[in-house]
């Protein structure tokens, strides 16, 4: 479409045409690529390049890069072109891949792979096609010559339920040879023509990453680095517990940010606490798109930091973690009172951020005025966006790199040569390892095994584990290799032997696994303590005996350690009753985390078998139970009893079961701060997220209100009347002109809800 040198020529007039158009009656005028990277800052010792803009790109909101290292881009140009969000359902999305033709490090070529779709929102490349989250589905689409082939659908319900900033996303192809996401319980994997997809830990909600050992970073819109102690693939495996101690842990829990003009504009700004005197958003409102830096690029004090991108405020921030003290993690702010990329052009709005295969940092600026979606657009933004004439242009998008200053990254591709591929995986830029991994994977490689053998051997730790996981993914791994692993004295292989046991078991091999995990080493080590936890019902298929030894070995050690605790219980769906009783006889202390941990999941087991069918109030209030699942579930959760580190339960929840004006007060204007639910009471960082007010949305009737209040006031142990149409239309007309969420304290106090 825009070829070579042509384009190069010519595509600042375009960006400005474009804009001059879209924009001339702007009072606050949108801003070229250029000048919105000169009003951009960043940290003393870098630079930021401009790498693609409009016409090249348009409303970019994830990338990733192929073994010539173009770019594949999702294009959201659905998204909110209007504060009605008017013709977002329209199939205007796209995958295009960007081209950089004579290495100078700017696109130059751009082609659409796909178009005509609907809000996509993650892409993925596996084998010889590519993975495209397109709502509510995922789609598989060989690729040939640069065009689409044979689709295959993977999920029908891979997004289908939330709107567009509550559904699944990410498509990270993470160590273990899974594919994970963001907002999301579930992983994939391509088994010659058949997709596996399996149940595991929920995380986050846009954005995912991962660390040299494999283990998962993301966050919430309110909560800078959320992540797991252990491997993904581990603990999922018991529906009735809820929380399993070390995933879903906060990371970093300081929550400050530091723009770098005053941001009005964020959805709550009206709120107390929201602004700081300078009318400065004080704290993450839509933090999105954690990345553990693993590119290797940048100088040793920023080798595995994390950034994070906070598109309502124009920043990207730092973080310096702790990721190798035992199998906790950690981090810091970098530093106070300033960020490591912040701009005063409110339309910079980076949605995404990755590493490259030159060791470079990206940044995906999806640049729209517009970045809240329609479900949760405050009254007050509307204004603010009135105000600043912030719809439009709706043509831009910018990609950039971040670089240390006056240096240029090499141009580099992967290459076609296996035994080459192997050498790569002791890279220092994590994008390299990752990806020749998975290329030795995808491709069945069989020829490098001896190879990979001698890698586990490397000086290079990095190299020894991804060889060790690309016999994983070629079936290759075999027990001798697991065997030394398991008895290393390094920290980070042991914990990938552990982690890939339920993998490669088998009858054949069982027993060697058993002697070395139950041996008296294994079970003093503290770190591999919880991994033998969650490992018990993976031996008992083959050794009832050993795996009942490592279970009351690791009780008699660490009834008082809440990660092992929870590990052994992960392994107990539909047996928590006996067990407990079983250790209340051995443990009869009840003040030991363990039996707090079954007493509560007992408790709760109770609670759902006395409750009411679910199915039947769904048949009651067909239209509420929809907009719940559309709206409330992903961060109430399905059973309605909340989310960590999102949302109190609605189950068995005062505030849904007392005064119904109460209740549509809050689901019409929302309700912000700390709130007491069922004489517990839930603030940061336990729930991140202030409930948001649906008042100032017209997808909601009064009756579709009343209906979903109905549904929730009366499913499981709830059973309180139902809502009435001109209930609700009544409150809307009492709080008529109001545009702010409610604080416990003054919904108490307010007549309306008296």
């Amino acid at each position: 479409m825009f070829k070579g040198l042509t384009f190069k020529r010519t595509f600042q007039f375009l960006s400005l045409v474009l804009i001059s158009i879209c924009c001339s009656q702007c009072k606050t005028d949108p801003l070229s690529a250029e000048a919105s990277l000169d009003n951009m800052t960043v940290e003393e010792g870098f630079e930021v390049k401009l790498i693609a803009s409009e016409p090249l790109i348009s409303a970019p909101v994830a990338l990733t890069f192929d073994n010539q290292s173009r770019i594949w881009a999702l294009e959201m140009n659905g998204y909110m072109p209007d504060t009605l969000g008017t013709g977002e359902d329209q199939p205007s999305g796209k995958v295009v891949i960007l081209e950089d033709e004579d290495h100078d490090g700017v696109m130059d070529t751009r082609k659409v792979f796909l178009d005509s779709l609907r809000l996509p929102r993650a892409l993925c490349l596996i084998e010889d096609g590519l993975l495209v989250g397109e709502p509510p589905y995922l789609w598989y689409y060989e690729i040939k010559k640069d065009k689409p082939g044979k689709r295959v659908l993977v999920d029908s319900l891979y997004a289908d339920e939330g709107n567009v900033e509550h559904q699944p996303n990410g498509l990270l192809r993470a160590m273990d040879n899974w594919i994970y996401n963001a907002k999301s319980a579930k992983r994939y994997k391509k088994d010659g023509d058949r997709w596996i997809i399996e149940q595991t830990h929920f995380r986050g909600q846009w954005g995912i990453s991962q660390d040299n050992y494999g283990r998962l970073y993301y966050n919430h819109n309110s909560a800078n680095v959320i992540g797991d102690y252990f491997t993904p693939g581990l603990g999922a495996t018991n529906k009735n517990q809820r929380e399993v101690a070390g995933y879903n842990m906060s990371i970093v829990p300081d929550n400050r940010v530091y723009p770098a003009h005053a941001t009005p504009g964020v959805n709550r700004g009206y709120l107390p606490g929201v602004l700081d005197t300078t009318q400065r958003l004080v704290n993450f409102t839509a933090a999105c798109a954690p990345l553990i830096y693993r590119g290797g690029y940048f100088s040793a004090p920023y080798r595995l930091n994390s950034f994070v991108a906070e598109p309502a405020g124009n920043l990207v921030k730092r973080n310096v973690m702790t990721l190798d003290s035992g199998y906790a993690a950690s981090g810091v702010q970098a530093y106070q009172d300033r960020e490591f990329i912040s701009s005063v052009d409110e339309r910079f709005r980076p949605v995404n951020l990755h590493d490259g295969p030159d060791g470079a940092l990206y940044v995906v600026d999806m640049y729209r005025g517009i970045i809240q979606h329609k479900t949760y657009l405050t009254p007050y933004l509307k204004q603010e966006i009135k105000k600043r004439n912030l719809t439009l242009p709706l043509v831009c998008g910018r990609i950039y790199k971040v670089v240390p200053k006056g240096k240029k990254p090499d141009f580099r591709k992967m290459p076609e040569d296996p035994q080459v591929l192997v050498r790569l995986l002791a890279d220092r830029n994590g994008w390299i390892r990752d990806r020749a991994q998975q290329i030795l994977v995808d491709r069945k490689s069989k020829d490098v095994v001896p190879a990979l053998i001698k890698a586990l051997q490397s000086n290079n730790i990095n190299a020894r584990m991804h060889a060790f996981w690309t016999l994983e993914g070629l079936h290759a791994l075999e027990a001798p290799q697991v065997l030394q692993f398991l008895k290393s004295q390094h920290w980070p292989l042991r914990m990938q032997a552990l982690s890939v046991l339920p993998s490669v078991i088998n009858k054949a091999t069982a027993a060697g696994y058993v002697q070395v995990l139950t041996a008296p080493a294994m079970l003093g080590d503290k770190l591999a303590a919880p991994y033998l936890g969650f490992l018990t019902n993976t031996i008992r298929k083959f050794d009832p005996a050993a795996a009942d030894l490592m279970q009351n070995q690791l009780l008699k050690r660490y009834a008082a350690e809440k990660f092992v605790a929870d590990a052994v219980i992960s392994n107990l769906e539909g047996k928590e009753e006996a067990f407990q009783k079983q250790v209340l006889r051995q443990f009869p202390d009840t003040a030991l985390v363990i039996n707090k941990q079954l007493k509560t999941i007992v408790t709760n087991k109770f609670n759902a078998r006395n409750s009411d069918d679910p199915k039947e109030t769904e048949r009651k209030y067909p239209r509420g139970a929809a907009l719940f699942r559309t709206n409330c579930q992903t961060c109430h959760g399905a059973d309605l009893n909340g989310i960590k580190s999102l949302a109190p339960p609605l189950n068995k929840s005062e505030w849904v079961t007392g005064k119904k004006e109460r209740l549509i007060a809050i689901v019409l204007y929302g309700l912000t701060g700390p709130v007491e639910v069922n004489k517990h009471l839930y603030t940061k960082p336990e729930i991140m997220a202030d409930m948001p007010g649906i008042a100032g949305s017209n997808e909601f009737s009064d009756e579709d209100i009343a209906q979903l209040l109905s549904y929730i006031r009366d499913y499981g142990r709830n059973k309180a009347d139902k809502v009435k149409q001109p209930e609700v239309a009544a409150v809307r007309e009492q709080l008529k002109g109001r545009d702010k969420a409610f604080t416990v304290e003054e919904l108490l106090s307010h007549k309306v809800t008296k």
